[in-house]
């Protein structure tokens, strides 16, 4: 009798325990926006990949990490988490602002989106890579999030303006051959157009912490 009651006090604190992750983790239809410390898929709407990094360093320009789109779904590389900058803190489940700068670190490297005034490979436009060690690097991570209302909508085109340089994360749709064939080639572009649109895909979206705010400006530490 007293294994069962155990047993069933360890049935319990388990569920209790489940309940409160699905509480403060959401996979889907609760949350309408993008929150801070949410590890998430960004596809370019115009050539239908997603934003993608790995251990691959560019043969010619900064020779940092490769960042490309690729068309595979499935990928664990191409998880991002949605961070604040050097300067300000981004609580757990605070949605993002229209117009907020953010970094997003590349959840299975600990590199940040990163971009400067070398060229890329294929296009010749602004070189975009993943830089830093841990999710720290400096202040070309970070990027400005441009949607249309007052939050970044879940099911809305934004656009993502490199901070320092003004320039737009893009795929014109380029491909890469060996080691990386078929991945094509993100860079950013001073233009705005067509080819500069992302949406919020697959991912967990944090909700507010009922134990109060959290920094994730701090590096994230999920693996997929």
């Amino acid at each position: 009798m007293a294994a069962a009651n155990c047993i069933l006090s360890l049935a319990s604190l388990c569920l209790s325990v489940l309940l409160s992750c699905m509480w403060n983790f959401s996979l889907g239809s609760e949350i309408s926006f993008v929150t801070c410390g949410s590890v998430v898929k960004l596809l370019n709407v115009k050539h239908n990949v997603r934003l993608h990094s790995h251990d691959v360093r560019y043969g010619s320009g900064s020779g940092q990490q490769s960042v490309t789109g690729v068309t595979t779904v499935e990928d664990s590389n191409s998880y991002w988490s949605v961070r604040g900058t050097i300067g300000t803190a981004c609580h757990r489940g605070t949605p993002v602002k229209c117009g907020q700068n953010i970094r997003l670190t590349h959840v299975n490297t600990g590199r940040n989106l990163h971009s400067h005034y070398f060229a890329s490979p294929l296009s010749s436009n602004q070189e975009v890579s993943a830089f830093g060690e841990d999710g720290e690097g400096d202040h070309l991570d970070e990027w400005t999030v441009l949607c249309g209302g007052s939050l970044w909508q879940r099911d809305e085109s934004v656009r993502f303006r490199h901070t320092a340089t003004e320039a737009l994360l893009s795929v014109t749709g380029e491909q890469y051959g060996r080691p990386i064939h078929g991945q094509r080639e993100v860079h950013a572009m001073t233009s705005s157009s067509q080819h500069s649109y992302w949406k919020a895909m697959e991912g967990i979206f944090m909700k507010p912490s009922e134990t109060g705010p959290r920094d994730f400006s701090s590096p994230p530490h999920t693996e997929f």
